[in-house]
Formats: structure tokens, sequence, C-alpha cells
């Protein structure tokens, strides 16, 4: 009898989702009731990856006003069009493309999901954010729920926190602003507060030097998706992504879609048709290997 990723006794027949937690297809289906009641779990660890965000999202922001309520959605507790990372996802990139004990980089740390995750699973976890109340936030849950074996997060502009930082990781996992469709904050070196051409080049110099500390046979691991401008039109940012880690020397080696929750997309599908937008329901994960 063999053992899982997750410890469980399998045969030849067990079920994929028994194996390796979920089906390892290119499509990953957050919505499912496997997936779900796992993040429950994780949930209940008392993961609040929303404390300590401060986010003024385009989207919700014409709506807000529309409302006649405030475009800048300040507390503990944001809306359902800003992002929060799925703690099953995190699960699911550590247990299929680490090693045992291995050490994730996150140039991009935001909320404390996937440092937690990480702890909590035995890997070793180093994230930077440019707020230090962000940081803060992540550190008192970390203890919370981990004690003292808390990730390595860091406060400061990744592009300045990495040229100092020493050591390999055996993988880089992040969630990167969508441009300016979320803005946490106005400091100097917040990419999320750029114009887009901006954006792109200290982009692709975090990329490059996350990069150059992954360990050859290492995976980066980008969660994104497309970002609408001002006017309607998509910036690319999906395909600048891949530019970017081709850059660095990467070559995408999977991708795959995350189906998220329909949430609100049946009411905003509506008023988005009016103009002859679909309602975005994926993210795309793009996973590179360094030779």
């Amino acid at each position: 009898m063999e053992v899982d990723l997750f410890g469980n006794e399998v045969s030849a027949k067990t079920d994929l989702k028994l194996i390796f937690g979920e089906n390892p297809f290119s499509i990953l289906d957050a919505k499912s009731g496997s997936w779900q009641a796992r993040k429950r779990k994780w949930l209940n660890l008392g993961i609040k990856s929303e404390v300590g965000r401060d986010a003024t999202t385009w989207s919700m922001k014409d709506w807000a006003d529309k409302k006649g309520q405030e475009g800048t959605l300040k507390g503990n507790k944001l809306p359902s069009d800003t992002s929060i990372f799925d703690p099953v996802l995190c699960e699911l990139m550590y247990r299929w493309f680490l090693p045992e004990g291995g050490s994730i980089l996150d140039p991009f740390a935001g909320g404390s999901v996937r440092g937690i995750v990480a702890n909590y699973l035995g890997y070793k976890y180093t994230g930077i954010d440019i707020r230090k109340e962000q940081i803060d936030s992540n550190i008192e849950q970390g203890r919370s729920i981990l004690g003292e074996n808390i990730p390595n997060w860091i406060v400061g502009d990744s592009n300045r926190v990495l040229d100092t930082l020493d050591g390999e990781y055996d993988m880089i996992f992040s969630c990167p602003p969508y441009a300016d469709l979320e803005v946490y904050s106005e400091l100097d070196g917040d990419i999320s507060n750029m114009p887009y051409p901006t954006f792109l080049t200290a982009y692709d110099s975090i990329i490059k030097k996350s990069c150059d500390k992954l360990k050859s046979g290492g995976y980066a691991i980008f969660v994104v998706g497309e970002v609408r401008d001002k006017k309607g039109y998509y910036y690319g940012f999906v395909p600048d992504t891949y530019q970017c880690f081709k850059n660095a020397g990467l070559r995408l080696y999977n991708e795959a879609i995350l189906s998220i929750s329909l949430a609100s997309a049946a009411l905003r599908a509506v008023g988005n048709m009016k103009n002859k937008k679909l309602v975005k329901v994926h993210q795309n994960i793009l996973i590179f290997k360094k030779p």
C-alpha cells in the first residue's frame, strides 16, 4: 500500500483527489465541494488574510460611487471584489512543487495566507511587503496560529530588499498587484500606485531579482489575472508576466486556470454586458521552471 502526499494510504484504484488533494489538471475548480471543505478547515485555524489591508479597487470604487458610498474601502473586512488568497491553492502548490521542508520566497507577500500555510505544513516562507501595517498584522496572526514558528516577513520595497537578501530558495510563489486594480498605498516603491509602464519596469526588476535567488530546477509560480485600463481595454498583464520571467531566464513549464467562486458575478453580468465585457471568474496560474 502506497502513501499519498497527505499521508493517506492509497491503492492504484484510488481517486486522484485522494492522492493529490485535488485533480492535478490544468483547470482547478475552487468552487467544488472538496475544495470548499478543505478551505473551511484552513480558515478555521484563524487565518484572516483581509486583516491589515486597505485598498481602493477601480471596480468597487465605481460601484460604491454609484451607491453614494465611500470609494476607498478601509478596515478589517474587505468586499468580495478585493482579492484574498486561497489557502487551498497554497497547499496544493507547495505539496506538488516543493521538496519536503523546502523554502519559499514571496516578493509580494500581501496578507498572511501564503506564509501561514507554508510554515504550518513544515516549509520555510520568506515574504516581503512594503506596508508595515500589513506585516505587523501578519506577524500577529502568525503567532496566534503557529506560536514562535512564524514565517520570515520583511517590511520593505522588494526592489531594494532583494538586493541584500541572502540565500537561495526552492520556490518563488506570489500573487503580485494586478497593476492599479487595487491600490494598497501611496508609498514610494508600491507598484500598485504606478502608471502601467512604470509598474511594468519595476515588476520586471523584482521578478529578475527574485529569480536570481531561485535554485536551479526550482519553480516560480505567479497567480495573475488580466486587468482593464480606464478605457476598458486589457493591459495584457498575463503575457507581460510571461515576458518578465523569460527576461529572467525562466521558461513556462505549466499553466492552469483557477476557476473561482461566482460570488457577485451574476449581479455584475448585466451591467458588464452593456459594454460587451465578459465577467471574469478565473485567475491564471503560471508555473515557470529555472534551468
